[in-house]
């Protein structure tokens, strides 16, 4: 059971890195690049969602009772709303960044 919580617990700060890596390269990224800007925010969409997914689950693994079930459900439920939509996003974003940068290259030059 320990080793099951400490691979959760892995998972929740490697998600909460991610968000943070990917938040920060949106922030940083040039006002040239709208597209890009929107596939790193879903990007960090995602990862907050995988956080959320990890936290109820660790949850439903270290307490018992039934307002625990609840709420982990509520966090699991919507974790997995908001990973999967920002993962379809992310998709969506990703096919028009190389169309982007070619444009962008053209209006520089």
């Amino acid at each position: 059971m320990e080793m099951v919580n400490f691979i959760f617990v892995f998972g929740i700060i490697a998600s909460g890195v991610f968000y943070f890596v990917f938040k920060t390269r949106q922030f940083r990224t040039s006002p040239m690049f709208p597209i890009r800007k929107k596939m790193y925010a879903s990007m960090a969409g995602t990862a907050l969602g995988a956080l959320l997914i990890f936290f109820g689950v660790n949850q439903l693994l270290i307490f018992d009772g039934a307002l625990t079930y609840i709420v982990s459900a509520i966090f699991i439920l919507f974790g997995g709303y908001v990973a999967i939509f920002n993962f379809n996003a992310q998709k969506h974003y990703k096919q028009f960044v190389a169309e982007e940068r070619e444009l962008n290259k053209a209006d520089v030059n």
